[in-house]
């Protein structure tokens, strides 16, 4: 049995937001340890406060994103990258003129029973 897996076709999970999200391993390849995604998220895109059980790292690819964790304001360029340990809370948003392009990695995989974004 071969010791590796190829992903050629990343899980295209459905928004209504304009989001693109592109999971490459997941719980949608049965890969619950890790999720890794592309994403772009569109100009004035945001989404509600969460506060996932889960560690998050973002490494911005293109564009700029906007956190605000626990009160604190960071906004990432290009070429910069966080981790966002579970337990904080978060809210992501993109309130900039172009679409930011990035890859998330979470540990363990990002779950909707994980996440607990508020209303």
């Amino acid at each position: 049995m071969k010791k590796y897996r190829v992903q050629t076709r990343p899980f295209v999970v459905p928004t209504t937001d304009g989001k693109l999200i592109e999971e490459h391993w997941g719980n949608s390849t049965r890969t619950p340890d890790i999720s890794i995604a592309h994403m772009v998220a569109p100009p004035d895109w945001s989404e509600p406060h969460q506060t996932p059980e889960f560690d998050e790292f973002t490494l911005i690819i293109s564009g700029k994103k906007h956190f605000e964790i626990d009160g604190d304001s960071i906004i990432l360029e290009r070429g910069q990258s966080i981790l966002i340990e579970k337990g904080a809370r978060v809210r992501y948003s993109n309130p900039f003129y172009d679409p930011c392009e990035y890859i998330a990695i979470c540990l363990p995989a990002f779950s909707m029973d994980l996440v607990h974004r508020e209303e």
